[in-house]
């Protein structure tokens, strides 16, 4: 598949200028206004019947070739982090607090690129839907999609995205059957004593001491709730009470994240969680208020799909370049909502291993992150031929 790899990369330039455009002018989630407008008009610019203002600034642009009753969907999302940038590049965010720090900006630019060449060089047969997503970023902007009618509007019989990650070699391809990426939900426990002098503790109700006891609690639930075979996450990621050495508060407040990777493992971190709140506080004289809110659920890549994206990973850049079946990540990813409606697969690019500026061992998330451009060419490359493979004539 040399030809179109050196095909996409002939003409990653203007993609690359495309890609920091987007990276220059980051939006946050929702706001996508003008990523979704420069999306919307090279769409329609090179054929593609486009709709905007899906799910609130989704754009969605389709492509019919033939007679064939096939029907594909390929995602990329389009927002940014509120995350001050720090990466030192020329095209760095012109927008202070904001910056593409996950490599929305290269997902988009590498599914432009894929759109223009399928445009010009067709080699398929069927439906192709180029599904732009806002508010991947914890706003679950699949989700609105879909309750604007996503898949109603726009059938598709698979789906499938992409998403770089540093510290795998550039260009690298891995692949996962199954379980993939874990859910993410969140829970604001908050606590209320009685507050006091700190001087005469035992005229008060401690919330801060029932708070330290709740931490370690929680963690005995992954270790002795949960088969050692699973993961599971539950972190304490915020604990506030109290502002004075002598001053026992009435109140305290914890801020959890708990993540799985399977959906069963999901429902005992809950149940479990909130069971064992409720008897801690209890054990302290205080009582318990917990605010759970669901996340992203686990995202799960349908077999004979990622089987699918895995021969035409190997075909694209040979054995030695693909991860036919990688470990699962316990980041989280609304992909998994399309996921449980229609079957794809979500896959990995690598973004590079190199600690300096461009080379693309940064994490993402981080403020000196950046996405690697020559991924575009590949990303490009690999989304023609999944497409033409798919919608085989």
């Amino acid at each position: 598949m040399s030809e179109l790899l050196n095909a996409l990369r002939s003409r990653a330039d203007e993609f690359i200028g495309l890609r920091r455009d987007i990276h220059r002018h980051p939006e946050l989630a929702f706001e996508e206004h003008r990523t979704a407008a420069l999306v919307a008009e090279r769409l329609e610019a090179w054929g593609y019947a486009v709709e905007r203002g899906i799910g609130g600034t989704g754009v969605v642009g389709t492509l019919v070739r033939g007679r064939g009753t096939r029907r594909l969907g390929l995602r990329a999302d389009m927002d940014a982090l509120p995350i001050a940038e720090a990466s030192g590049a020329a095209w760095s965010s012109a927008h202070a607090g904001v910056m593409h720090a996950c490599g929305h900006d290269g997902h988009t630019a590498m599914l432009l690129a894929a759109a223009r060449h399928l445009a010009e060089q067709g080699g398929f047969d069927g439906t192709l839907h180029l599904i732009f997503q806002p508010a991947e970023e914890g706003g679950g902007g699949a989700l609105r999609m879909m309750d604007d009618g996503l898949f109603e509007r726009f059938p598709c019989d698979a789906v499938f995205a992409m998403h770089n990650m540093p510290g795998i070699e550039q260009g690298h391809l891995v692949l996962r059957e199954g379980a993939a990426m874990a859910s993410s939900d969140y829970a604001t426990i908050t606590l209320a004593g009685i507050g006091g002098h700190g001087a005469m503790p035992h005229r008060a109700a401690d919330p801060i001491v029932a708070a330290a006891s709740i931490v370690m609690a929680l963690q005995t639930i992954v270790a002795r709730n949960i088969d050692p075979l699973h993961a599971a996450v539950v972190t304490v990621g915020a604990l506030h009470a109290g502002r004075a050495n002598n001053v026992i508060p009435a109140s305290a407040t914890l801020e959890l994240s708990v993540r799985a990777l399977d959906r069963e493992v999901r429902a005992t971190l809950e149940r479990r969680i909130k069971a064992l709140v409720a008897a801690q506080a209890e054990s302290f004289g205080v009582t318990a208020r917990i605010d759970w809110r669901p996340g992203y659920a686990v995202l799960v890549n349908t077999p004979a799909e990622t089987a699918f994206a895995r021969e035409v990973a190997l075909e694209l850049v040979g054995a030695e370049r693909v991860t036919p079946q990688g470990p699962p990540l316990t980041g989280s990813e609304d992909f998994a909502f399309m996921l449980e409606r229609v079957p794809g697969s979500y896959l990995l690019i690598g973004n590079g291993t190199g600690e300096r500026a461009g080379e693309g061992g940064c994490m993402v998330h981080n403020p000196g992150y950046d996405f690697n451009d020559a991924n575009i060419g590949v990303g490009g490359a690999y989304w023609v031929l999944l497409a033409q493979r798919f919608l085989a004539a």
